[in-house]
């Protein structure tokens, strides 16, 4: 199990425990954080669960491969080092203490 820190682009935090195996969208998704909406489900087919990953972090995760990169191509103000899909993050005990900050709104 994780801790994940959500950050609304608000600023409102929300830190939950997401179970191992599970994505770190389907996190955001089962605690009713707002500003992920994941409308493909988790199937890496649109850009709907784009966060900004803490930089400290940035090098801690898996490299995006090439289907998140092109998703990432549509979504709202990509970074080109920060911005990663949630559907795409597996957790594990790896990620305890992430913090990703969602973007203005999602396209």
């Amino acid at each position: 199990m994780a801790r994940i820190t959500y950050i609304e682009h608000n600023g409102t935090e929300h830190v939950v425990e997401v179970p191992n195996g599970m994505t770190v969208m389907e996190g955001a998704r089962d605690n009713n954080i707002p500003g992920i909406e994941a409308d493909c489900g988790g199937a890496c087919a649109c850009s709907t669960c784009h966060v900004y990953v803490a930089p400290e972090w940035v090098d801690k995760l898996p490299p995006r491969d090439d289907m998140e990169e092109d998703m990432l191509d549509f979504a709202y103000e990509p970074d080109p080092e920060r911005s990663r899909l949630t559907c795409q993050l597996k957790v594990s005990d790896a990620l305890d203490g992430l913090v990703v900050t969602m973007p203005e709104k999602q396209i």
